[in-house]
């Protein structure tokens, strides 16, 4: 999907913007938070200085304050700073009071509550849309992401499927190859990438094409292919230099296969353009294993703050994976279930609950967690885990088996404590993978 991960908590986005709004202009905050002059010099920025230009002398314009706020996401996205998403949401606000059901703005509406993990809204919001219009691609687009973080993965299917009947591009053949993946298709998948990666997209905008080849890569990378992966993240920096998610990518392909030094660079270039709880992460486990202690925990730091902010979920995973501060981890699973319940939120409760020693609880959620059987070397290791401690040896060994041979590298914590769960030598190692080619 195009907007598989991340998003902002909007209540710490507003403490953060009241700086930005000019004082006087608070009175309307929307109007005040719309026009705001961007910081840059890029395209994007120009962009939004027309727009708000043609807005001071014909205010009553929907459709211009619809692509302001598209240009606002635009610019979110290129310099990831999370405040523009506040501006795109106030010309979402400025648009619907002048027209309330224009579909331009409900669209836009919706996406910015996905970005506010406000997920049940959003599938509410897109369902009366596509009920009203249903040819509005775009809201079924909407729709087919609201309901794939709620767990709700045939409907979001369905949806999908609409979307890309109405308007087959980059973004629904995106949609699709996500959805096809969870559900353990892989040619599929990729069949999917490829006819998104073969749409292309505006070139006034890179972001959507990188994201789609990120996407594409990160296929190879899942399968155990770090060549392919890497070949791939490459071309999303092609397409869009510096792209943070084609760093991440890469820095993982170097993790797994020891460059720790050469992942540290590329991680911290990342995060500086990009300031993700799960870059950090990545970013404090490569720290480490290059031997530089006092960098993992700033690192760490950054995971806490960024994540407490707006990732609960993937704070949780990370402390669990590192076996620490098991009461916070669990409280975070917890919370993020409230708004969203797929398989990745009841793949972190699952393994908080195991840290806390609650195993059959642990188990019920790591069952969630693998009903579509997602070709997704943790989720298989972190079941495998689960059951090795309530006794299943056989059942347990060989999903712990499975993750290896899948990707042996999956995660630099992870891999490495399920090689020491099974005292896994090369040899069956080989097995394992020589068992899974015949699956």
């Amino acid at each position: 999907m195009l907007a598989v991960a991340g998003g902002v908590e909007l209540t710490a986005c507003q403490r953060r913007s009241e700086a930005r709004a000019p004082t006087a202009a608070i009175g309307d905050r929307p109007r005040s938070l719309a026009m705001l002059q961007p910081d840059g010099q890029l395209a994007v920025d120009a962009r939004i200085r027309g727009l708000q230009s043609r807005l001071q002398t014909s205010p009553t314009k929907v459709e211009v304050w619809v692509e302001l706020g598209q240009a606002w996401v635009r610019k979110a996205r290129s310099s990831g700073d999370s405040l523009h998403y506040l501006s795109a949401d106030a010309c979402a606000e400025m648009a619907l009071r002048l027209a309330p059901s224009d579909r331009g703005a409900l669209d836009l509406r919706g996406l910015m509550l996905l970005n506010e993990h406000r997920f049940e809204d959003a599938r509410k919001l897109a369902q009366s849309v596509v009920d009203t219009l249903p040819d509005d691609a775009q809201g079924w687009g909407n729709l087919a992401d609201a309901l794939t973080d709620l767990g709700r993965y045939d409907d979001a299917a369905h949806a999908a499927q609409r979307m890309m009947d109405l308007k087959p591009n980059l973004a629904s053949y995106a949609r699709a190859s996500y959805l096809l993946w969870l559900r353990g298709d892989v040619p599929g998948a990729k069949e999917s990438a490829r006819l998104a990666i073969d749409a292309g997209g505006d070139m006034r905008d890179p972001e959507p094409l990188a994201w789609v080849l990120v996407q594409a890569a990160t296929l190879f990378w899942q399968e155990g292919d770090p060549d392919g992966a890497d070949a791939g993240f490459d071309r999303a920096l092609l397409a869009k230099p510096g792209f943070p998610p084609a760093l991440v990518g890469k820095a993982r392909v170097a993790l797994a296969q020891g460059r720790s030094s050469v992942a540290v660079v590329l991680l911290q270039q990342a995060f500086e353009a990009r300031p993700l709880a799960e870059t950090a992460g990545l970013l404090a486990d490569a720290r480490r294993l290059s031997g530089d202690g006092p960098g993992a925990e700033a690192a760490e730091r950054e995971v806490l703050r960024e994540g407490r902010s707006g990732d609960g979920r993937t704070l949780s995973l990370y402390l669990s994976t590192h076996d620490r501060d098991a009461d916070e981890a669990l409280a975070l699973a917890e919370r993020e279930l409230a708004t969203r319940d797929d398989i990745y939120t009841e793949d972190a409760l699952g393994w908080a609950l195991y840290r806390k020693g609650r195993l059959s609880e642990a188990r019920a959620a790591s069952d969630k967690a693998m009903a579509l059987a997602t070709p997704d070397a943790r989720l298989f290791y972190h079941a495998g885990a689960i059951r090795l401690a309530e006794g299943e040896s056989t059942a347990g060994r060989a999903l712990v088996k499975r993750a290896l041979a899948l990707n042996a590298g999956f995660d630099p914590v992870g891999s490495r404590e399920a090689r020491a769960l099974l005292g896994t030598s090369a040899a069956e190692k080989k097995v394992a993978q020589a068992d899974l080619g015949r699956k």
